[in-house]
């Protein structure tokens, strides 16, 4: 009898545990994964986030990065392209010559800076030029003598140039204040390397900067020259001052000794 009472017993809690009802179970389970899925999904948002944040970042600073390895598009072309050749004359003050080209299709301003402003300068120093413009500029610099163990053309000089420029609208009057108002349009075309060459030995780079130099000294004397007149000069509105008028005057002071001579 114990024995029946105790198998009773225990198919009684058997019993009660099967006879729970379903939709208790269901909903416990529901829940349960319910509250999984939502930790799951809190747990991904919250992973999500830094990694987008991160990964447009680096975007970002790649882009960046990959712009400055970009190189910069020329707006002048430079004759010499990275170089001043000067014939080398210790203690004396001599030339060199470049030339330079607007190859963009709006004008440009351009102007020169070096390291050794003293000893150095440049005719022009700066200015504009239009599309497809040129000029030749000439660069003059003190040679020093060389150092008691250095050989005459195996001195470096340490004196560099570069050449800026700036994109301007039309035709404007050139001031160096341009490259100080817009820094951040202004563009560095090259930073040109002196080489020294013997004047007393011909090669083509010298034969090159004579017939540069002549250039530029025809220009200087072309600018100096007043413009010739190449039509009539107006003054004010519909005033015409010519030739045409004196050869009215004189044909008419002309007309008044013939009429003089007849009577």
């Amino acid at each position: 009898m114990a024995i029946d009472d105790e198998n009773s017993g225990s198919d009684g809690k058997v019993w009660s545990i099967c006879r729970m009802p379903f939709w208790q179970t269901r909903n416990a389970s529901s829940s349960s994964s319910s509250l999984t899925s939502m930790h799951n999904v809190h747990q991904l948002n919250q992973g999500h986030q830094p990694v987008e944040h991160t990964s447009l970042h680096s975007s970002s600073s790649v882009s960046s990065v990959a712009k400055s390895l970009l190189p910069t598009r020329r707006r002048l072309r430079l004759d010499p392209a990275n170089k001043l050749f000067f014939p080398y004359e210790p203690g004396k003050q001599v030339r060199s010559a470049i030339g330079i080209k607007n190859i963009c299709k709006s004008h440009v301003a351009f102007k020169f800076q070096t390291t050794a402003p003293k000893s150095c300068y440049m005719r022009p120093p700066g200015g504009i030029l239009a599309p497809g413009e040129s000029l030749v500029a000439t660069v003059f610099k003190f040679v020093e003598p060389p150092e008691s163990n250095e050989k005459p053309l195996d001195q470096k000089s340490r004196v560099k140039f570069k050449i800026m420029s700036l994109k301007v609208k039309g035709e404007i009057d050139y001031v160096p204040e341009l490259f100080d108002e817009q820094k951040d349009q202004v563009a560095v075309e090259q930073v040109l390397r002196v080489v020294f060459l013997d004047p007393e030995r011909p090669s083509p780079a010298l034969e090159k900067l004579k017939r540069q130099l002549a250039e530029a000294e025809a220009a200087v004397e072309a600018r100096k020259k007043p413009p010739e007149d190449t039509g009539p000069r107006i003054v004010g509105e519909g005033l015409v001052i010519d030739e045409w008028k004196e050869r009215r005057e004189r044909y008419l002071a002309r007309q008044q000794v013939e009429g003089v001579d007849s009577l």
